[in-house]
């Protein structure tokens, strides 16, 4: 009987080399789209709320799409841990963005929901970013912003093969 080396899967072929440059231009390009989206959320937040900070925008934007959740529900819809999601409750709590009340389908739990001034301070703030956005793209034909959503959609649904 002879002893086998272990099966390895064969190597990647190398990529082509337009390929890799433009993987390496797209990279670049997302690292500004990235900083710049980072520096707006932080601009976003500031005008919901002085105090604000960015990551609590997104739970804000939440609780005005799904209406009313429990805080597992925000940990869970947003990817983090219940004490971080509680951090920015007790914060947007503390600004009058948000309130708790008993849940109705248990009256031992408590759902969240924005307050009047929270869904006000939010819809103030996405007319601004959306007059941003037409200002910003006023040069782009429909085809142009079409073309790019869906490209932004397709990248943010894919997953790396063997990683999901």
């Amino acid at each position: 009987m002879t002893d086998h080396p272990p099966a390895t899967a064969p190597a990647p072929a190398p990529a082509p080399a337009s390929t890799t440059t433009a993987i390496e231009s797209l990279e670049q390009e997302l690292s500004v789209l990235w900083r710049r989206a980072r520096a707006a959320s932080q601009r976003v937040a500031k005008a919901v709320h002085p105090n604000l900070e960015p990551a609590a925008y997104g739970l804000l934007v939440l609780l005005q799409r799904r209406g009313p959740l429990r805080l597992t529900d925000l940990a869970a819809a947003i990817g983090v841990g219940k004490p971080s999601v509680s951090r920015q409750i007790v914060i947007l709590e503390t600004l009058g963005l948000v309130e708790k009340h008993a849940d109705p389908e248990d009256g031992r739990a408590q759902a969240i929901s924005l307050t009047p001034l929270g869904q006000e301070q939010l819809l103030r703030t996405q007319r601004a970013r959306e007059e941003h956005f037409r200002l910003l793209l006023s040069s782009w034909d429909e085809a142009e912003v079409l073309a790019l959503s869906t490209l932004l959609h397709k990248l943010n649904v894919s997953e790396v093969p063997g990683h999901a």
